[in-house]
């Protein structure tokens, strides 16, 4: 248990708050303990994984507990199907090129996406047409107020675009301790049609791509319109494409005829991206603070020295611009302390 401590380290956007105590664990007893210590003197928690997906807009009066229960672990469940488990602390990324060195299929679109395994079924992580609930199969979790173990199957996460239960009712009661996924051992199935996948393997010479393939089509992709977090301080999209009426989305095409968008029934999602461009602020900075130049959906820490309410309220005038201008009101996907 360490007092005054900075939490600079221990979050992507490099903004420096002090946690009143912090404590790393390892184990779940040890995660127990903490929990225990911190119910004893009546401190709040903050569990921090990879630190990818928060910003820290004040200090926290608290414990914060870094979680890194690491290991992984297979288990075949047929001739083509194999069920592997990681813990919450193993990184996302390293994580999903464990599973391509052993060619094992259904995690490559979601290559170099930041953060850790544990925190990967709150968002339900998506990129490039796959998200967590096409592999999911369970999660182990924690129950801070039992402090007794559970499982939750693919249902019962109740997952949605960037959305699931860990968000919604279960919000602050569950840690998430490890994460199990069904990949293939073969008969893969590629998926290329989302985003400029396809494109970038013609310019690689592919055209009959592995699952490896596709991994590095997506890492060079990211790599070419989002920053380093180690290099530059940021959470990835800051915000969630928004999802609208179709009558309202018609309505916006009479008035900006080159708004995208991708209908789903009686709804349409539009790219949050696009609407922030169109409202001037890709590449713009105030004081610390910067819509990234290549990607206005991410929101950067430009000069390093950015606190936490700067961000936030960059983020809020980003917010409002778009409001006004197209009456879409956008939604942040980084959570906010």
């Amino acid at each position: 248990m360490q007092e005054n401590f900075s939490l600079q380290p221990y979050n992507t956007f490099g903004v420096d708050v002090n946690a009143k105590y912090f404590a790393e664990v390892q184990s779940i007893e040890e995660l127990k303990n903490a929990i225990s210590y911190s119910r004893k003197h009546e401190l709040p928690i903050l569990l921090l994984g990879g630190g990818s997906n928060i910003l820290l807009t004040k200090d926290f009066d608290g414990l914060a507990i870094k979680l890194s229960l690491k290991g992984i672990s297979e288990e075949d469940l047929n001739g083509n199907e194999v069920l592997v488990t990681a813990k919450a602390g193993e990184n996302w990324h390293e994580f999903v090129l464990y599973s391509l060195e052993k060619n094992y299929g259904g995690l490559e679109n979601l290559s170099l996406i930041p953060g850790n395994v544990g925190t990967s079924p709150m968002q339900n992580i998506g990129a490039y047409g796959t998200e967590i609930k096409d592999i999911f199969v369970s999660c182990t979790v924690l129950d801070l107020e039992s402090l007794e173990l559970k499982t939750f199957n693919l249902e019962q996460c109740r997952f949605g675009y960037r959305d699931s239960i860990f968000k919604q009712e279960g919000k602050g009661r569950y840690v998430i301790l490890e994460v199990s996924f069904k990949l293939t051992k073969k008969d893969h199935r590629i998926k290329t049609e989302y985003g400029a996948i396809k494109t970038e393997l013609e310019n690689l010479g592919i055209s009959s791509p592995t699952i490896q393939d596709v991994s590095k089509a997506v890492i060079n992709i990211r790599q070419s319109k989002l920053p380093n977090p180690k290099e530059t301080g940021n959470a990835g999209s800051f915000f969630k494409n928004p999802t609208i009426p179709l009558t309202q989305f018609e309505d916006l095409k009479q008035k900006f005829e080159n708004i995208p968008g991708y209908p789903n029934g009686n709804e349409v999602k539009v790219p949050a991206g696009w609407l922030i461009e169109q409202c001037g602020w890709k590449g713009k900075q105030i004081g610390n603070v910067a819509s990234h130049k290549l990607q206005a959906l991410v929101i950067v820490n430009a000069t390093g020295k950015a606190t936490g309410k700067e961000i936030f309220d960059f983020s809020t005038e980003i917010i409002n611009s778009v409001k006004e201008k197209f009456g879409i009101e956008l939604e942040r996907e980084v959570n906010i302390l």
